[in-house]
């Protein structure tokens, strides 16, 4: 299975056209959050962050139109490049958003083609330090310490591969991590490693981080594959 390529938040409110460009990024590689409003739009970016290498972002939107979008993100995190993709295409329009900070301003109709290219040079010149925390709701991981507070605010230290597969986990949100695929990632091709394992650290998981560990809303089981972190 090759590896994600980066992680993009996608805001358009234009249905078909989200869908088409979520599904041409995925082929690429590239890990695909959406969103079809402003608020939602913040509220992905607020969450993700820290692990995002690209928004690609519309103008004109429900709630929060892209320009305030594109200040607030740069606010929050400027590390993160914006890349607008609109049909406003006056020049006093792209200027705009190239002085809120946007990487580039793209036009429709686009090319494909193209459209990847620039993509691809943009993330390119903007890579992102490699990510030392991770926060969701109440709970933080440091993966340079292997340390995580819980939900209950304690600091506990956990095994360097606990952290590994949280690690795992975090990076690839909502996606399904099979076990062949951890056991890959974190055991010498010598070592011994079972599901079981596995599995017990899933369980230590939930009683760190789920507010109910019997109905985890955090780290999910899917029976027969493997393993799937929300936020």
């Amino acid at each position: 299975m090759s590896s994600v390529r980066g992680n993009i938040l996608l805001v358009e409110d234009e249905e078909a056209l989200a869908e088409t460009l979520k599904l041409n990024l995925e082929l690429e590689n590239y890990h695909v959050l959406t969103a079809a409003s402003g608020n939602v739009a913040l509220k992905q970016f607020t969450d993700n962050n820290s692990i995002l290498n690209l928004v690609l972002l519309d103008v004109m939107l429900p709630e929060i139109n892209g320009f305030e979008l594109c200040d607030k993100f740069k606010t929050i995190n400027p590390n993160v490049p914006v890349v607008f993709l609109t049909a406003k295409n006056l020049s006093t329009e792209k200027i705009t958003g190239l002085k809120l900070g946007a990487e580039d301003y793209i036009t429709k109709p686009f090319e494909l083609e193209e459209l990847l290219l620039r993509i691809q040079n943009v993330i390119k010149r903007n890579p992102i330090l490699l990510r030392k925390t991770f926060e969701f709701g109440k709970c933080k991981i440091n993966f340079d310490t292997f340390e995580i507070t819980d939900i209950s605010g304690k600091s506990i230290e956990l095994s360097k591969r606990e952290i590994g597969l949280l690690k795992l986990l975090t990076e690839n949100e909502n996606k399904v991590i099979s076990r062949d695929q951890i056991i890959n990632q974190l055991w010498d091709v010598n070592e011994n490693a079972s599901s079981r394992t596995i599995d017990n650290f899933i369980l230590g998981f939930r009683k760190h981080f789920e507010e109910n560990p019997k109905e985890p809303k955090h780290f999910h089981s899917i029976r027969g594959v493997g393993y799937k972190f929300t936020a």
